[in-house]
C-alpha cells in the first residue's frame, strides 16, 4: 500500500470512528438519560453481528463546516434472526442525538436509496423511528430551499406502493412528528415505547399555536393515545429491548414478500393430538355468560402462544397471530368478555386492516366466531357503522387466503356474514355443539314478531324467554347440520386436529378473480 493511500485510509478509519460517535458524548449522555438506546444500540439488538452493511455512512448536511454524523439517520441492511429463520432486513434508524433526527436532504437521500434496495430486493423495511420530524435548518427546507417543498413527498407515494409487497414495520422509539408521523401511518406494524414515544402531524407548540390547545406530547399523541384510542399503533411496550424483541417476533410469522409463503417453524409435537378437556370449561352454560375468547385461542394455538395485535384498542374483537402445528395462521375472533363482542366500528376497521395484512402476506385466516351481529343505534348510524361494517365484508370476500371458520356459540345477523360465514367462501366451516346460526337471536325475534302479544302481556320479560326458549331449537346447530349447509359439529377437543387438516390440504389454494384494477372500497 503506498504512503498516500494509507493517509487516506487512515483519515477514513477516522472519519468513520467520529460518525460511530453520533451526537457526541454530551448528547448520548442525555438520550440514555431519557431510558432510550442510541440508534447504534437499537441496531445492535435488532441485527446479527457482522451481517449490518450501512449504507450512506458518511452522508452529513450540507452547507455547514461541522460534520453531522450519518446527518441524523442511520441506513442499511443486514440479518435478524427472528426465531424461525434468519432473513435480511433494510433499516432506516433515525438518531435523535444528531439534530434530532430530523430529516434533511442529505438524511432523506439515504432513505429513498434504501426503500430502493428493499423493494427491489424484495426484504422487509424497518424504520425506527427517534425524529422530529422535518428540517427546517441547515440542510433542511430553510432560505431558498423552502420553495423545494414542492419537489418533496416521495416518501409517502413510494410506501404506498410498497404496502403489501414486503412487511413494512414502524418502530416509535422517540417522537415522530409531521412526515415522520406518516411513516407508520401507512406501515404494517407499528410498536410504541411507553413514555418516550409519541407521534402526531403537529407537535404541541405547532398545536398551541395553531389551535391554542396546550398538551403535553404523552397527552398529545403517546403510545396510550395511539395504542387504546385512535387505534394507530398496534402494540404499546415497556421499553426500547422489547420494542426490538417484539419487531423480530412479528417478523418470524411472515415471508419476505408477498410472492411467498410463511415459512413454517419446526414444532415438536403430534398435530392430531386431542385438546386436554380443560377446553370444555371455557364457554360458560349460560349463553348470556361472557368468557374471554383468549382463552379459547390459547387451546388452539402452539404452545399457547398468541401474538396479539393492538390488544387495547377494539378490544370486542380480537385479532393476532399464533400457529398450528408450526403453520402461521392469523386469527380474527370476536370478545363476549367486551360489549357482547358485537361488531362495533372500530372492531370493524381494526379486523378488516387485518384481513387484509394477512391475504398480502399469504397467512391463514382463522375466525373464531361468537358474535351477536353489528351495533345497532342512532350513535353508531351518525358514526357510519354501515360504512365501517361494509369494509369488513369486503375484506373478508377479496380475502383469498385459506379461510377456517369456527362457530363457537353464536353467528347472528350480517356479524356471520363478516366473520366468514358460508357464502363468503370458507374452506373449513365447522361449528361446537350447542352453537346457533341465525338471522338474529331467539329474544330478538321475539321482541319484533310477537310485539303486539308483549305490549298485552302481563309479564313481558317471563314471555320473551319462554318464546325464545321455543324458538331455540330451531336454530340449533344440528338443525343448521342436518340442511348440509356446514362442514361438521366438532367436539372442542378435536379443533387443533381438525384445523391442521385444513391447513394442510389448503396449501395450494388458488383463487382467480375477475380482471380488474382493484374494488371501490368502502373506507
Amino acid at each position: 500500500m503506498g504512503d498516500r493511500m494509507r493517509q487516506e485510509v487512515e483519515k477514513l478509519a477516522a472519519l468513520r470512528e467520529e460518525i460511530r460517535q453520533m451526537g457526541g458524548e454530551e448528547a448520548v449522555a442525555k438520550h440514555h438519560g431519557k431510558g432510550k438506546l442510541t440508534v447504534r444500540e437499537r441496531l445492535a439488538l435488532l441485527i446479527e453481528e457482522g451481517t449490518f452493511v450501512e449504507v450512506g455512512m458518511l452522508g452529513s448536511e450540507f452547507g455547514v463546516d461541522k460534520l453531522v454524523p450519518a446527518d441524523g439517520v442511520i441506513t442499511g441492511y443486514g440479518r435478524v434472526n427472528d426465531g424461525v429463520r434468519t432473513r435480511e432486513v433494510a433499516v432506516a434508524a433515525y438518531d435523535f442525538t444528531v439534530r434530532g433526527g430530523s430529516m434533511g436532504a442529505v438524511n432523506e437521500t439515504k432513505v429513498t436509496r434504501l426503500r430502493e434496495i428493499a423493494l427491489k430486493e424484495r426484504i422487509p423495511m424497518i424504520w425506527l423511528n427517534d425524529s422530529g420530524g422535518a428540517r427546517v435548518s441547515g440542510g433542511g427546507l430553510s432560505g431558498e430551499r423552502v420553495a423545494l417543498f414542492a419537489d418533496s413527498g416521495y416518501l409517502f407515494k413510494e410506501e404506498s406502493l410498497m404496502s403489501g409487497v414486503i412487511p413494512l414495520i414502524a418502530a416509535m422509539m422517540g417522537p415522530g412528528y409531521a412526515g415522520t408521523a406518516y411513516i407508520p401511518g401507512l406501515s404494517d406494524f407499528v410498536p410504541m415505547v411507553k413514555g418516550t414515544s409519541f407521534m402526531g402531524l403537529g407537535g404541541p407548540a405547532l398545536v398551541e399555536s395553531v389551535i391554542r390547545e396546550k398538551l403535553t406530547e404523552d397527552e398529545l399523541g403517546g403510545s396510550k393515545v395511539h395504542c387504546e384510542i385512535s387505534g394507530c399503533g398496534d402494540l404499546e411496550v415497556t421499553s426500547d429491548e422489547e420494542c426490538i424483541k417484539a419487531i423480530k417476533e412479528y417478523l418470524s410469522f411472515f415471508p419476505q414478500h408477498c410472492e411467498e409463503k410463511p415459512q413454517r417453524k419446526e414444532w415438536q409435537g403430534d398435530p392430531m393430538a386431542l385438546i386436554a378437556d380443560e377446553i370444555l370449561k371455557v364457554i360458560p352454560d349460560n349463553p348470556r355468560e361472557a368468557y374471554d375468547m383468549r382463552d379459547l385461542i390459547s387451546y388452539i394455538v402452539d404452545d399457547g402462544y398468541f401474538f396479539e395485535m393492538k390488544p387495547k384498542w377494539g378490544r370486542n374483537i380480537v385479532v393476532g397471530f399464533g400457529r398450528i402445528a408450526g403453520y402461521s395462521i392469523g386469527v380474527v375472533a370476536n370478545n363476549p368478555m367486551f360489549y357482547g363482542g358485537v361488531i362495533d366500528i372500530d372492531a370493524a376497521d381494526k379486523a378488516a386492516r387485518f384481513i387484509w395484512l394477512c391475504d398480502a402476506f399469504n397467512i391463514p385466516l382463522l375466525f373464531l366466531s361468537d358474535v351477536p351481529g353489528f351495533m345497532v343505534g342512532s350513535k353508531a348510524e351518525k358514526s357510519g357503522i354501515i360504512r365501517h361494517g361494509a369494509k369488513l365484508i369486503h375484506a373478508v370476500a377479496e380475502a383469498t387466503v385459506p379461510k377456517l371458520t369456527l362457530i363457537v356459540r353464536k353467528s347472528y345477523g350480517a356479524g356471520y356474514y363478516a366473520m366468514c360465514g358460508r357464502s363468503f367462501d370458507p374452506d373449513l366451516l365447522i361449528a361446537y355443539p350447542g352453537a346457533e346460526i341465525s338471522v338474529m337471536g331467539p329474544e330478538g325475534m321475539v321482541s319484533i314478531f310477537a310485539r303486539k302479544q308483549l305490549a298485552e302481556a302481563e309479564n313481558p320479560q317471563e314471555m320473551v324467554e319462554r318464546l325464545a326458549d321455543d324458538i331455540r331449537p330451531q336454530i340449533n346447530i344440528f338443525k343448521t347440520a342436518q340442511f348440509g349447509v356446514i362442514d361438521d359439529v366438532v367436539d372442542p377437543r378435536e379443533t387443533r386436529r381438525v384445523l391442521f387438516r385444513a391447513l394442510e390440504f389448503t396449501k395450494d389454494k388458488k383463487i382467480l378473480r375477475h380482471p380488474r384494477k382493484h374494488g371501490v372500497y368502502p373506507v
